[in-house]
């Protein structure tokens, strides 16, 4: 498996990604759910919709590297896609991949965003 150093922080991207993606679709769609450089060496994790899927691109000193799980049985559990994206540690990470569901460890409160006009005062 991947050994992590401290630095690397894990990315979950919540919103079901189509696994037909590869390296260039998944680390656009890690721009955008994400928001954060898929070249900055950091791991982003994506579900297919049925959830029976994992894929996980990093980039590897020189180039994108990807790791792909299919279960034969059950899903990865993942929490309310509208959080967006989320960070686990590497040990949930493990966790994970041996069936820890997600949705049950991290709970994500949705709160509405109230946005003031300041030109309204």
């Amino acid at each position: 498996m991947l050994t992590l150093t401290p630095s690397v922080t894990i990315y979950v991207c919540l919103q079901p990604a189509d696994m037909r993606k590869s390296l260039d679709g998944l680390s656009e769609l890690a721009r955008a759910q994400a928001g954060q450089d898929p070249m900055s060496g950091h791991l982003f994790l994506f579900r297919n919709r049925r959830g029976d899927r994992l894929k996980v691109l990093y980039w590897d000193r020189n180039g994108f590297a990807l790791w792909y799980k299919r279960l034969e049985r059950g899903t990865f559990s993942f929490p309310d896609p509208r959080a967006g994206t989320i960070t686990i540690s590497e040990n949930v990470f493990q966790q994970l991949l041996g069936g820890l569901r997600l949705d049950r460890v991290w709970k994500v409160t949705l709160e509405p965003q109230i946005y003031i006009d300041s030109a309204s005062k």
